[in-house]
Protein backbone atom coordinates (compact mmCIF):
# COMPACT_ATOMS: atom_id res chain seq x y z
CA UNK A 1 0.00 0.00 0.00
CA UNK A 2 3.12 2.39 0.47
CA UNK A 3 3.75 1.80 -3.30
CA UNK A 4 0.58 3.68 -4.04
CA UNK A 5 0.87 6.79 -2.14
CA UNK A 6 4.67 7.11 -3.52
CA UNK A 7 3.66 6.57 -6.90
CA UNK A 8 1.13 8.89 -6.89
CA UNK A 9 3.34 11.21 -4.52
CA UNK A 10 6.08 11.16 -7.46
CA UNK A 11 3.20 11.53 -10.18
CA UNK A 12 1.92 15.24 -8.95
CA UNK A 13 5.64 15.98 -8.48
CA UNK A 14 5.85 15.36 -12.18
CA UNK A 15 2.91 16.80 -13.40
CA UNK A 16 3.33 20.52 -11.71
CA UNK A 17 6.99 20.17 -13.29
CA UNK A 18 5.58 19.70 -17.13
CA UNK A 19 2.89 22.31 -16.10
CA UNK A 20 5.60 24.97 -15.17
CA UNK A 21 7.76 24.24 -18.52
CA UNK A 22 4.52 24.32 -20.29
CA UNK A 23 3.79 27.84 -18.90
CA UNK A 24 7.39 28.99 -19.03
CA UNK A 25 7.72 28.28 -22.52
CA UNK A 26 4.28 29.83 -23.83
CA UNK A 27 5.09 33.06 -21.66
CA UNK A 28 8.46 32.97 -23.12
CA UNK A 29 6.70 32.73 -27.03
CA UNK A 30 7.26 29.17 -27.88
CA UNK A 31 3.92 28.87 -29.42
CA UNK A 32 3.43 32.18 -31.11
CA UNK A 33 2.49 32.10 -34.76
CA UNK A 34 4.46 34.12 -36.66
CA UNK A 35 4.28 32.48 -40.27
CA UNK A 36 0.29 32.45 -40.58
CA UNK A 37 -0.67 36.51 -40.36
CA UNK A 38 1.76 36.83 -43.11
CA UNK A 39 0.14 34.31 -45.39
CA UNK A 40 -3.38 34.60 -44.16
CA UNK A 41 -3.90 37.51 -46.84
CA UNK A 42 -2.74 35.41 -49.85
CA UNK A 43 -5.69 33.07 -49.14
CA UNK A 44 -8.95 35.48 -48.50
CA UNK A 45 -9.35 35.58 -52.42
CA UNK A 46 -10.17 31.77 -52.26
CA UNK A 47 -12.46 32.00 -48.97
CA UNK A 48 -14.19 34.99 -50.87
CA UNK A 49 -15.07 32.85 -53.93
CA UNK A 50 -15.91 29.79 -52.18
CA UNK A 51 -18.66 31.62 -50.37
CA UNK A 52 -19.92 32.91 -53.14
CA UNK A 53 -19.68 29.35 -54.71
CA UNK A 54 -21.92 28.44 -51.94
CA UNK A 55 -24.61 31.18 -51.77
CA UNK A 56 -24.97 31.14 -55.84
CA UNK A 57 -25.74 27.15 -55.60
CA UNK A 58 -27.62 27.23 -52.23
CA UNK A 59 -29.74 30.70 -54.33
CA UNK A 60 -30.10 28.04 -57.29
CA UNK A 61 -31.48 25.17 -55.61
CA UNK A 62 -34.00 27.24 -53.53
CA UNK A 63 -35.35 29.05 -56.73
Amino acid sequence: MEVVYITIGVSVIVAIFFFIVFIVSVKSGQYDDTYTPSVRMLFDDELVTEKKKTNNKSIKTNN
